[in-house]
């Protein structure tokens, strides 16, 4: 577990890595590009977001517990997430493909969370999110054989797993503030909020999924392994009180 000064350190040194050869031709057959075009267009429209809601959600919850390094944190993550857009758009323009400016998916994800303003609402949203983009990256990643595209998504892969990391324990400190009943409530608004999101996810892009060779079968059994790792493991005391006092540290 790490506190947000160490968050901000691994964000910092992250953003300046580069992992792509922007000199290498696109190439992607009409079979491949007809089977993850939406969802990449999607997907790349999703991670552009300014992040101001969760910003001001942020500044609340840094207020609260004292942590003058939380809000900076939460910037950092959130450009991570602006260069995966970024990155994304521009294999887009590269193939000749537009850049949508609006999605189902998409709007109805903003306007839900438009409606919350607390950061263990965010965080659950987030963890829940970044779960089914490891699996969705991985699939991007293995439905073609283009050599640009499997680069962005690696570079994306790689900071997916941290970014669950720097939500996770995030969770943990809010979960452990609260009394026993109020945990095993919230555990069960988190566990049906976490596989309603999947079965929406799955939904909009089960086609980009099967291409990458990931069934319902598969990507649920992936979703609900991901879920036991992280937030199941909020019901055990021990690694919650840890996390409380690592994260106010």
């Amino acid at each position: 577990m790490h506190n947000s000064k160490y968050w901000v350190n691994y964000f910092s040194l992250n953003l300046k890595q580069k992992r792509i050869n922007w000199e290498i031709k696109p190439e992607l057959n009409p079979t491949e590009r007809k089977s993850i075009l939406r969802s990449l267009q999607a997907w790349q429209l999703g991670e552009t977001s300014e992040g101001s809601n969760l910003i001001k959600a942020a500044t609340k919850f840094s207020k609260k517990l004292h942590d003058e390094h939380y809000v900076e944190a939460i910037k950092l993550f959130i450009k991570e997430e602006q260069k995966h857009g970024n990155n994304l758009g521009n294999y887009l323009d590269l193939i000749g493909e537009e850049r949508i400016k609006k999605n189902w998916g998409d709007s109805l994800f903003r306007k839900f969370r438009g409606l919350y303003t607390d950061m263990e609402f965010w965080t659950i949203a987030v963890i829940t999110v970044e779960s089914a983009a490891q699996i969705f990256y991985q699939c991007l990643k293995d439905a073609t054989n283009c050599k640009l595209l499997k680069q962005i998504c690696t570079d994306i892969l790689i900071d997916e797993a941290p970014h669950i990391s720097f939500q996770i324990e995030r969770l943990h400190t809010i979960f452990n503030q609260k009394n026993k009943l109020m945990k095993y409530l919230t555990y069960k608004y988190y566990h049906a909020f976490y596989f309603a999101t999947a079965l929406v996810v799955w939904q909009a892009h089960q086609k980009l999924f099967k291409a990458g060779g990931v069934n319902f079968q598969k990507y649920w059994k992936k979703m609900s392994l991901k879920f036991e790792k992280t937030i199941e493991k909020l019901k055990d005391p021990s690694v919650s009180g840890t996390a409380s006092k690592l994260c106010q540290s």
